[in-house]
């Protein structure tokens, strides 16, 4: 079996309140946290559900605390925290909260909110070092007392709160801090403390504004969610109306207005995302649409039938179908920087959809599958970025498309959900995920014809021995990588020169963090036999054990 992963944490003099840990991932101790968490801009369709924005001030964790919001049936969005207190309020939204962080709130350059938050009349929940950030700002005193509070800690509710309601008053929480708050601002109830943190929770019920030093949103804190949800609910009164049924309905009435009587194609992988959206947007305008499944040759070995069986035959779409490897091939020949890669790809993909377009009613709208972790690890102007996705940073500035986005808000979690209330079959809602490029990113290297056909015939063997050991569910994801370098080996009493093969396999909730999956011996002997023995080219079969961060689920 899997065991499920663990929080980190991290380590004692490495800043104040790191992320906390999450159920996500494991965080190696001194890593520091390279996902950046930008806004993304609220799709069409939303603008009937309450709001809560969580502000990121650089947490390992901060969209767990999106998605615990999202799980009590809120809309929450993350935003920077260089984001001013005028903007924020423009999205009117119901409440504001302050994630944790990496650093001291003491430290030169250390990310601070907009003062103006907390006269806005808006709730704001501080968490972590969001709490000690609304210590600070208003009034209060955050020290470094020489002594943190990391994993799991005692915690005394000293005063009646609305936000500890449901709490008992001893309890273990999860903290994850090295400074402390050792005074309350003005006009603020200390409601908690902890052997190290004499204000581990504090409030002003008539200013709306609170603070917990601990985390509400990891599951190592057994009453956090009632914490969250007594500060949604009684604290800014949001409705519980953010179901997978009601985004469906105003995502048909989005799609509707945005495309009207056009023509519109969708760019079909036959992968989770692009099957749920094409779904989606069939179900909005029907005939009006038209897929298109682009055969980069760099697909799973299989893929081009299977899509042409689900969609063609099983659903009835207009699908059509451009046989493009040789295409790809030649753009990719030489290619080595894996951004170059994706952005080759990413525009050789539109411009195949423009020239389909032409033959359809000169279609101008495009539906993606793009996710809202797509749309973060791409970054935007607040904040780096990890890579580009070809259907996000690797899209051309001059293409003729206008882009329909339906699922550019949600985690792969809810997408999943989405597919299935829209009635696809179980084998697409729970596939695993597989990169837009394709194996374009999987071939750590130039790409060549040989170098495909290897590692097609390995993922498809890696596949196969996950499923057949019941764990294709459990996995988030599994497959094989290929570096474009060559081992010696020993193979029937003579020396063979082949390429390695490295097996990935991670858990995840929403490919945001990751932890490397533990893969039973039985397994991993019966995979590295059968690659080597039914792969030409390959001697060498190795395990990556590399959680995310520091690494990323895929290779490039």
């Amino acid at each position: 079996m899997i065991p499920p992963a663990a929080g980190g944490v991290a380590p004692p003099g490495s800043g104040t309140s790191s992320g906390a840990a999450g159920v996500a991932a494991v965080i190696p101790p001194g890593a520091d946290p390279l996902i950046p968490r930008p806004e993304a801009p609220r799709g069409p369709g939303f603008e009937e559900y309450d709001t809560v924005l969580v502000v990121d001030f650089g947490a390992q964790y901060a969209q767990l605390i999106a998605r615990r919001v999202r799980e009590a049936h809120v809309y929450s969005e993350i935003v920077p925290h260089t984001m001013s207190a005028e903007e924020m309020l423009s999205r009117r939204p119901k409440g504001i909260i302050l994630s944790g962080g990496p650093k001291s709130v003491h430290v030169e350059g250390a990310p601070h909110a907009d003062p103006a938050i907390y006269d806005s009349g808006v709730p704001v929940l501080g968490i972590c070092y969001g709490a000690q950030l609304v210590a600070l700002q208003l009034g209060g005193e955050v020290a470094r007392t020489g002594k943190g509070e990391y994993g799991r800690t005692p915690l005394t509710v000293v005063a009646g709160s609305p936000l500890l309601a449901s709490m008992p008053s001893q309890q273990d929480v999860w903290m994850s801090h090295f400074d402390a708050i050792v005074g309350a601002p003005e006009g603020f109830v200390v409601t908690a403390s902890s052997p190290d943190a004499p204000v581990a929770a504090l409030e002003n019920v008539e200013r709306g504004i609170y603070g917990v030093q601990f985390h509400p949103e990891v599951a190592h804190t057994p009453r956090g969610q009632d914490v969250l949800k007594a500060f949604l609910y009684d604290a800014c009164s949001c409705r519980p109306n953010w179901t997978m049924s009601s985004v469906i309905e105003s995502s048909v009435d989005a799609i509707r207005r945005q495309v009207g009587s056009e023509k519109v194609i969708c760019a079909l992988s036959g992968g989770v995302d692009s099957s749920v959206a094409a779904a989606l947007v069939h179900k909005a305008i029907g005939d009006q649409l038209t897929c298109v499944f682009v055969d980069t040759g760099l697909m799973r070995a299989g893929e081009a039938d299977q899509v042409e069986e689900t969609f063609r035959r099983q659903f009835k779409m207009d699908l059509v179908h451009v046989k493009a490897a040789d295409r790809f091939q030649e753009l990719l020949n030489d290619v080595i920087d894996p951004e170059r890669k994706r952005k080759i790809i990413g525009e050789t993909f539109i411009r195949i959809f423009e020239e389909v377009a032409t033959e359809h009613e000169d279609a101008r709208f495009l539906v993606q599958g793009t996710l809202y972790p797509d749309i973060i690890e791409s970054g935007t102007k607040d904040a780096s970025k990890i890579k580009s996705h070809h259907n996000v940073g690797g899209l051309p500035e001059d293409m003729n498309f206008e882009l329909v986005e339906p699922l550019r808000n949600l985690f792969k979690d809810e997408v999943r959900v989405v597919g299935e209330e829209l009635g696809l079959p179980e084998d697409i809602v729970w596939r695993q995920p597989f990169p837009g490029p394709g194996l374009a990113v999987r071939i750590v290297g130039t790409i060549t014809p040989e170098r495909v056909r290897i590692l097609q015939a390995a993922d498809a063997i890696v596949v196969d021995e996950i499923r057949r050991a019941g764990l294709y569910n459990e996995i988030w994801q599994s497959f094989a990588v290929l570096p474009a370098v060559r081992t010696v080996g020993v193979m029937g009493d003579e020396r063979t020169y082949a390429y390695p093969i490295i097996i990935r396999a991670v858990t995840s909730d929403d490919a945001m963090t990751a932890d490397w999956a533990r893969l039973p011996y039985e397994v991993l002997e019966r995979l590295s036999s059968r690659i080597i023995n039914e792969v030409p080219g390959v001697n060498r079969v190795a395990l990556d054990i590399t959680s995310k961060p520091p690494g990323t689920i895929e290779w490039e």
